[in-house]
């Protein structure tokens, strides 16, 4: 039976975890691991995590000494996991009951995928659902890809032996770290598309992607962007040079031709129709 390892980097989050905890416990599938790393929280966070989690050994939860940022917190958990198939779940959302029971479904069935990512819930404060993402869409994944636009997000699941494959999480990273990962692991083989929601992802305030940090998430996106180019060998794009030092975020945007992913999809439901 499969294992599949939940990886919770947790940094002040404490007055929402008891939602990601019960969505984990109401699992349908029951072979999992939940491996959470603070991030030396200032709030009572690990009270309150510790005292959710103090009866099940399926929760294993470490301590960074001081604080090191997303980055580097999120690589940490991929070192305490066990689990042959591994997915991030931030700690302030949650999973719908069949989300791991579907995911593995996708991996046993579809063993050569690399990785499956799934639409998510819009949900307000109070994790109530209100829409679903609108940019989650069928991929074609090639060198050129680089999700922007975003066309994926959450619930992104990986393959373990394909994590070790890559450099692993930059943990300098302190946003778009999520994007790094999924351009890493996309560079070695297929990903399914899901076409339904697995992933309840709550707007509120102080979340590291919401409106305050959109324009360093921007410059960090820019710079995975970047890696990810020099780490294919792409030397052009659109007949322009590509720059052998990251330098403004705006000039490596200005590189993506927004019509390329639009062709790509627009290959992708070729391919789909013709079944190729």
């Amino acid at each position: 039976m499969i294992k599949f390892s939940i990886l919770i980097a947790n940094y002040n989050n404490g007055k929402y975890f008891k939602d990601c905890y019960n969505s984990l416990i109401n699992q349908t599938y029951e072979n999992w691991e939940a491996i959470i790393v603070d991030d030396a929280s200032t709030d009572n966070s690990i009270e309150i995590i510790q005292s959710l989690i103090k009866d099940d050994p399926r929760f294993r939860i470490y301590h960074n000494s001081i604080n090191q940022g997303c980055g580097f917190t999120k690589r940490e958990c991929m070192e305490y996991a066990n689990g042959e198939i591994c997915a991030y779940l931030d700690p302030d959302d949650a999973l719908y009951p069949e989300a791991i029971e579907k995911i593995i479904q996708e991996f046993t069935v579809q063993n050569y995928i690399v990785a499956s990512y799934s639409q998510m819930m819009l949900c307000n404060d109070a994790l109530v659902p209100d829409k679903v993402f609108a940019s989650t869409k069928q991929i074609y994944n090639d060198r050129y890809f680089f999700n922007c636009p975003i066309q994926f997000a959450h619930f992104f699941a990986f393959k373990k032996d394909t994590y070790l494959k890559t450099s692993g999480i930059n943990p300098e990273l302190k946003s778009a770290v999520d994007q790094d990962l999924y351009l890493k692991i996309l560079e070695h083989g297929d990903v399914k598309y899901i076409k339904e929601p697995l992933y309840l992802y709550r707007l509120h305030a102080k979340g590291i992607s919401q409106q305050a940090a959109k324009q360093s998430a921007k410059v960090s996106f820019a710079k995975v962007i970047h890696e990810t180019m020099k780490r294919r060998g792409i030397k052009k794009i659109n007949n322009q040079t590509v720059p052998e030092k990251y330098a403004d975020p705006q000039e490596i945007f200005q590189l993506l031709d927004y019509q390329t992913n639009k062709i790509h999809r627009l290959i992708s439901k070729i391919k789909i129709t013709l079944k190729l």
